[in-house]
């Protein structure tokens, strides 16, 4: 669903920046809802005070060349200019990252980088030196609205060193990002399950 999730949720809630990044993930989920935050996360209050988990899914572009277009980022950590730029550690990556991977998906773990605007071209090489793997706009701003509540991204690489994102390839690289986004669902509901539960592996891994 588009609209605001007003009332408790068991489950976890993802969020997607644009309606084109709920539409894909929404396809692969029976049970969790799905909530569109907006360019910048500037429809953050929107999500649910109470939930089981914060999930941030879309789009990113790679800072490091180890990532690909079509390659999905689960973030052990999300680092940003909220929180007085500190980083917030995200509820089990290498779960998620495992459930993907059963999937099918190629996938890596790593810090996720929320910046105030697109990063490309010279900007990457000096975040990736500090670590960052990937770069979005709202994930940090997601975390924040969060609080205590757990929190995880997954983003998949549309754009990175040696593929610009404004380039005439991009609309493929797009498209090709759209379909992955689109089989993030299941693995998603199965990490949900263990959190929700609380499984003694998702709360080590």
């Amino acid at each position: 669903m588009d609209e605001a999730v007003e009332s408790p949720v068991l489950g976890p809630v993802v969020c997607a920046a644009l309606g084109i990044e709920a539409r894909a993930v929404r396809r692969g989920l029976t049970r969790t809802p799905v909530v569109v935050v907006g360019y910048r996360a500037r429809r953050a209050d929107r999500l649910p005070d109470a939930c089981a988990a914060l999930v941030a899914v879309g789009f990113g572009g790679a800072l490091d060349e180890r990532l690909r277009p079509g390659d999905v980022l689960v973030a052990d950590e999300i680092r940003g200019i909220a929180a007085g730029g500190k980083a917030v550690p995200c509820a089990a990556p290498r779960l998620l990252a495992e459930e993907l991977i059963r999937d099918g998906l190629s996938v890596q773990t790593g810090p996720l980088l929320t910046a105030g605007h697109v990063v490309r071209g010279a900007e990457r090489a000096p975040l990736a030196a500090q670590g960052a793997r990937v770069a979005d706009m709202e994930s940090a701003l997601v975390a924040a609205r969060a609080g205590t509540l757990p929190v995880a991204a997954v983003r998949v690489v549309v754009d990175g060193p040696g593929h610009p994102l404004w380039h005439p390839g991009v609309i493929g690289r797009g498209l090709a990002a759209r379909r992955v986004l689109a089989r993030l669902g299941p693995a998603l509901e199965r990490w949900s399950a263990l959190l929700v539960r609380g499984d003694e592996a998702a709360g080590t891994r």
